[in-house]
């Protein structure tokens, strides 16, 4: 269903490195190219956990004394050293070729450029601090677009490269009184097949708890390839007064 380039880039990541341990259920890999600020990272696909480890990570769990090794026992020597889970996000994707095929974008629905920042910034002044911090939508993304309602910028979606990938990670948003009226999916669809044009695969996250967004995502086409998550130091707790 979907392209070999999503399929290789998350095989870059948890098939890379040492052996640790393989089952029908875990895989668990020691990968020290992987980000600085991340202990470890967790992808669930069809089923099965593939667990990559910094070797940091790895030498102060000490692997090889955890018997049985499973992704529960894991995470919860994890947390004895300090290290949680930041929170899962699903990974949809876009069947292979699906995004080239969606219809040319309606006329109020465009690309976004520097030359239109005045407008972005009013957009922004209209939506909620939670819900910017939520989307990352950002006039700077490699590629942006818009949807119009009366010469205003209702709704916008933005991309950027993943991780120096062909994976385009995208966000969106509406502004509050004119959600429900098909902005966003026209939006995605519109931003989706001018990334896929250019040899990117769209790629769309959001936290599991998140309905709405996981019905955006539906309803535009995309299908649900996994969950990723990653581990990373717990805050410090404050100390009782």
């Amino acid at each position: 269903m979907f392209s070999a380039i999503i399929h290789d880039y998350w095989r870059s990541v948890f098939t890379a490195g040492e052996d640790v341990f393989d089952n029908a259920d875990l895989s668990v890999k020691i990968n020290p190219e992987l980000d600085e600020d991340e202990k470890g990272a967790l992808l669930k696909v069809d089923g099965k956990s593939f667990i990559s480890l910094q070797p940091e990570t790895a030498a102060l769990l000490d692997l090889t004394s955890i018997h049985p090794l499973s992704e529960t026992v894991l995470t919860q020597k994890m947390a004895e050293h300090g290290l949680q889970l930041y929170g899962a996000d699903n990974l949809f994707y876009l069947a292979d070729g699906e995004a080239t095929g969606f219809a040319e974008p309606a006329t109020n629905v465009r690309q976004l450029t520097t030359d239109d920042a005045a407008i972005f910034d009013q957009f922004c002044a209209k939506a909620s601090e939670e819900d910017l911090d939520a989307a990352y939508v950002e006039l700077d993304h490699w590629l942006v677009y818009g949807a119009f309602e009366n010469n205003e910028l209702v709704c916008a979606s933005s991309m950027y490269a993943w991780n120096q990938s062909n994976l385009a990670d995208l966000g969106v948003l509406t502004l509050p009184d004119f959600r429900g009226k098909g902005y966003a999916r026209a939006v995605v669809q519109a931003i989706c097949r001018h990334a896929a044009e250019a040899g990117f695969e769209p790629q769309y996250r959001c936290q599991l708890d998140n309905a709405a967004s996981v019905q955006l995502a539906k309803a535009t086409g995309f299908k649900l390839f996994g969950t990723w998550d990653i581990f990373v130091a717990a805050p410090n707790e404050e100390k009782a007064a």
